[in-house]
């Protein structure tokens, strides 16, 4: 399982968080989980991955597709 922020919710259920947030006292993250296989990768895959990885700022996943 890969789980990831959630980047589509509606203004409904930004609203909850931002409800819950205020009364909490706190900063919520929403994360949305995919069931998805990994990928083999051999050295060379995984040394260009580390070199996008390096040059946006990100982790990368490869996965089944």
């Amino acid at each position: 399982m890969l789980c990831s922020l959630a980047t589509k919710l509606g203004e409904r259920e930004l609203g909850e968080v931002a409800a819950l947030e205020r009364e909490l006292g706190v900063t919520i993250l929403a994360f949305s989980c995919h069931d998805v296989d990994p990928a083999e990768a051999d050295e060379r895959q995984l040394g260009r991955i580390r070199q996008v990885e390096e040059e946006l700022g990100v982790s990368l996943v490869a996965v089944k597709s």
